[in-house]
């Protein structure tokens, strides 16, 4: 007789791994602010906290992108929903790192953070970056699916731009030391050729879906990235 699965239990096993997603997400926040609090920031505090903002966005937006290919290589279905979470959080942590450089670099001085945006490339494409996520998180409900309908799938493979975007901000900033930035640009590269090895040659049944693609269903969720 098989055994029946207690409601309460599947829920929790459900959920875990979303918490497990939204503590790797809070932690390095929860130490930053302990840090800061304890006086063991550098002489530099501001360059800390505009450094560990900037490479945990970075760090969950290419683990965002590794969720669908993890998925298929692993045959872990239960990564899906993770996307969404994990991209809401790399959001949340590109706006602190943008709320670091507006409020306490540059002290809401807006004429000369408009000239840095004009005149210094990264923080030109770092910006371009910031831009390209801010849709992706106001259309990251399900009512914004069925809104959009195809155009939703398009819409968000800006995730592979602001990556991109991202890991540029990140080499113009080291200059010298490169090791790290290049690090996210060879797993940001193997990301992509995973992704651009899976498209198929365009044959007639691949023509008429584009001119009449169905809507998107929330399994279609895990596949724009």
């Amino acid at each position: 007789m098989a055994q029946v699965q207690h409601p309460s239990r599947a829920g929790i096993r459900r959920r875990t791994p979303q918490i497990g997603a939204i503590a790797l997400a809070s932690a390095p926040l929860l130490v930053l602010v302990v840090r800061a609090a304890t006086g063991r920031l550098s002489a530099n505090p501001i360059e800390d906290v505009t450094h560990v903002t900037g490479e945990w966005t970075l760090r969950l937006l290419i683990l965002t992108l590794a969720i669908t290919p993890l998925r298929r290589w692993l045959g872990w279905g239960w990564l899906a929903p993770l996307r969404r979470t994990l991209g809401l959080a790399a959001f949340g942590w590109a706006c602190l790192h943008l709320l670091t450089w507006v409020a306490l670099d540059q002290f809401f001085d807006w004429r000369a953070m408009l000239e840095d945006v004009l005149e210094r490339r990264f923080i030109t494409v770092g910006m371009a970056a910031f831009l390209c996520l801010v849709p992706l998180a106001i259309t990251s409900t399900r009512a914004w699916m069925k809104r959009l309908g195809p155009r939703w799938i398009r819409l968000h493979k800006l995730a592979y731009v602001a990556a991109l975007f991202g890991v540029l901000h990140y080499v113009w900033l080291a200059k010298a030391d490169l090791l790290a930035p290049l690090v996210y640009a060879a797993i940001l590269g193997l990301l992509l050729g995973s992704r651009l090895a899976r498209l198929p040659r365009p044959g007639p049944a691949a023509v008429a879906g584009q001119l009449h693609p169905p809507p998107p269903s929330p399994a279609d969720v895990s596949e724009t990235s």
